[in-house]
């Protein structure tokens, strides 16, 4: 092997400095970039001075208060993804060569799905207790955002993007249902019209959920415009809404638990529930540690008893729809 020559650059720049410019090149954000990585924004703000102190030239530049970052700064980023990313590979094949008693399993899920993941990981750490597991919580618009900047091992995900360089492996069905509290007007109707749930107070997730995206294109290819009354941040909160008379809202049938069916209830809509799914996905070309792995092979295998364990007419949930 050739003998590796070191740069006085190489020298002075470390794998935290480039984290921490990638994490803000990427977030465009001091501020979100120190929340990500556990840092105070004086931290990140001093690493990125550093950083472009000992390159000598400006990396990101502010213009009307947005970040971008300059032809030198764009060239570093394509050079930090190589480093970052091989030093992953590297952490991977060292976790292969340790086996299961060691090893760091990073997941990220859709906040639905949050209803079922903790459960589903506390089974998997019974079993490989060695394992230190990373649960990031997240609405779809983040999720894809981790995926592109590849955060995390495998994530579990309603509507995974169209790409060739995703692995895509289809999961648990994820029927989403209209609730409203128990006592309201429709409770007791069967077939209630896409119309006359339009005219209804909605209470929506927020942009970029992956459930209000079906919501919205399921009124939408309808014809129909939504009464949106009020969004809420996640499920808890809508949940809590709807008891309080806020209005109705489309959750998934996972976030529903037989507590919650004393105040709300499921109404028969036509075209509901829909058949949403939840899918496993990776980049394509990433090298799964043995960690991430045998988790896909758990995920499968326990799948069936993360089924909801609300109490519903089944009749209205039918997953052929």
């Amino acid at each position: 092997m050739s003998k590796i020559t070191i740069s006085k650059l190489s020298r002075r720049i470390s794998i935290r400095q480039l984290q921490v410019f990638e994490a803000v090149s990427r977030l465009k954000s001091y501020t979100q970039a120190a929340e990500e990585l556990y840092l105070t924004q004086p931290t990140v703000s001093m690493q990125i001075k550093k950083l472009e102190s000992d390159i000598g030239l400006p990396l990101i530049e502010q213009v009307a208060k947005k970040l971008s970052l300059t032809e030198i700064g764009k060239e570093l980023l394509i050079t930090a993804h190589t480093i970052l990313e091989s030093l992953g590979q590297f952490e991977a094949e060292v976790e292969d060569q340790k086996g299961l008693r060691t090893g760091h399993l990073h997941f990220a899920v859709v906040s639905t799905a949050n209803y079922f993941a903790p459960r589903l990981l506390g089974l998997f750490r019974k079993q490989y207790p060695g394992i230190k597991i990373s649960l990031e919580v997240t609405n779809r618009m983040h999720i894809l955002e981790r995926m592109q900047s590849n955060s995390d091992d495998i994530y579990l995900i309603g509507k995974p993007p169209e790409s060739s360089e995703l692995k895509v492996l289809p999961y648990l069905p994820n029927p989403l249902v209209v609730v409203a509290p128990v006592d309201h007007k429709f409770a007791k109707r069967k077939k209630v019209s896409l119309q006359e749930i339009s005219k209804e107070p909605l209470i929506l997730r927020e942009q970029g959920s992956g459930t209000r995206e079906a919501v919205e294109s399921k009124f939408t290819n309808a014809g129909l415009t939504l009464n949106i009354g009020m969004e809420l941040g996640n499920n808890e909160s809508i949940k809590q809404g709807i008891s309080g008379g806020l209005g109705i809202a489309v959750l998934s049938l996972h976030t529903l638990t037989s507590g919650d069916m004393h105040d709300l209830t499921v109404l028969d809509v036509e075209g509901f529930p829909i058949s949403w799914q939840w899918y496993i996905s990776y980049p394509r070309n990433k090298r799964l540690s043995i960690a991430a792995k045998t988790f896909i092979e758990f995920m499968f295998e326990e799948g069936p008893l993360m089924q909801p364990d609300s109490i519903v007419d089944s009749s209205m949930v039918n997953f052929s729809q």
